[in-house]
């Protein structure tokens, strides 16, 4: 049985609830409400993106919590009313957020809330005094942002995350211009990776799913694998998401990243 924590390293994937995965991951028979009892056996944690897609509500993140061990640890995806989709009342779309937000960290289940920004956030100086106000808004929880635009990472950017002890979440993603590099830049004790893929033919003109279709080989887990030990070292608890979700790659990705660290630690 493969240990799903492995010291401060919690290993999982982005979503849970994907039909695909019946067959290779889940049994085929398995009851679509049954999924994430059935992930939380074998994973320490999962990020929850449908929290991008819809508001989630208190009592919909309390039922979750309920259907898993009191040591697993759930990511939220912020709304997209608050990253990609900002309009001028966005100060009570994040009370809603925050509302749901703290019944889940009630419940002990909150790993983090993650605040991912899209391509088109570029640094402006508009974006900037939004991204602070964003940030003092969920400034409650534990917080890690992505930058998926290169032109955030200044010195100054990872001083004034520092100041307001949020992370900065390491990317393995295609090497394609404009895209952030993939580099370990400590700005709080929390450390956090997101693994996209590297699908660079489909990056820009694929969608939610082909965009993400990758699978990674042992060779690069191996790679990876050195990464996710070093940034163990500079953290206190380090959260590892597989976001290449298509075809069950993910999750097939993610128990041989995890067997590979559970070897290594008990070698």
């Amino acid at each position: 049985m493969i240990p799903m924590h492995v010291g401060n390293v919690l290993i999982g994937t982005c979503g849970y609830s994907y039909d695909a995965w019946k067959g290779t991951f889940y049994p085929e028979d398995l009851p679509s409400h049954e999924m994430l009892r059935y992930y939380s056996l074998i994973f320490s944690f999962v990020e929850l993106d449908f929290t991008w897609y819809r508001m989630p509500t208190p009592h919909q993140l309390e039922h979750l919590a309920a259907l898993t061990p009191s040591d697993f640890r759930m990511s939220l995806k912020v709304h997209r009313s608050l990253t990609h989709e900002v309009e001028e009342g966005w100060r009570a779309h994040a009370a809603s957020f925050r509302e749901a937000v703290t019944a889940l960290q009630n419940t002990g289940r909150l790993g983090c809330v993650l605040v991912q920004l899209p391509y088109r956030f570029a640094y402006t100086v508009d974006n900037r005094r939004y991204l602070a106000h964003l940030l003092d808004e969920l400034a409650m929880f534990p917080l890690v942002v992505e930058f998926r635009n290169a032109e955030w990472y200044l010195d100054r950017v990872f001083e004034s995350l520092r100041a307001r002890h949020v992370g900065l979440v390491t990317i393995d993603r295609p090497d394609l211009p404009g895209l952030p590099p993939e580099s370990v830049v400590r700005t709080s004790d929390l450390g956090y990776y997101r693994l996209h893929g590297r699908n660079a033919s489909l990056w820009w003109s694929g969608d939610s799913t082909s965009r993400y279709e990758y699978r990674y080989s042992d060779e690069e887990l191996r790679e990876r694998l050195r990464l996710v030990r070093l940034m163990a070292q500079q953290s206190t608890q380090l959260f590892v998401a597989f976001n290449n979700h298509a075809q069950g790659n993910a999750a097939a990705n993610a128990l041989t990243l995890q067997s590979m660290l559970a070897s290594f630690k008990g070698g």
